[in-house]
Order: structure tokens, then C-alpha cells, then sequence
């Protein structure tokens, strides 16, 4: 019986994506944007990654209400 039906037909592959792919080069050079605004923003940081450490200073007279 089992001529009567025949198996299911597979398509072709899918072609591989090449290095000269505009695909690729646009999501790369979008890539390499996000890393350069990542960049920019972790150079603002002026403390370390433990923050400020000094000592607040507490106990100093305000002109506040006076």
C-alpha cells in the first residue's frame, strides 16, 4: 500500500546569508552605534562603582528659616 501515496515533498533550503549581505552590514553598523551611545553614557560616571564615599556633611547650619 504504500505506493499509492507518496511521501511529502520537502522544499529547498534556505540560501545562507553571505558576509556581503546588506542585511548584515545594516545591523552591524547598528551594532556599533549602540555600543558607541552605551560608551558615551558610562563616561559621565565620576564616582566608582561603590558610589560616594566621603562622609555627608551633617550638622551644618542652614539659612533655612531663620
Amino acid at each position: 500500500m504504500g505506493g499509492v501515496f507518496s511521501g511529502p515533498k520537502v522544499p529547498p533550503p534556505t540560501p545562507v546569508p553571505t558576509l556581503e549581505d546588506p542585511a548584515i552590514a545594516q545591523a552591524r553598523a547598528a551594532q556599533a552605534a549602540a555600543e558607541r551611545k552605551a560608551q558615551g553614557r558610562a563616561a559621565t560616571v565620576i564616582t566608582g562603582g561603590e558610589g560616594d564615599t566621603s562622609e555627608a556633611p551633617l550638622g551644618r547650619k542652614s539659612m533655612l528659616g531663620t
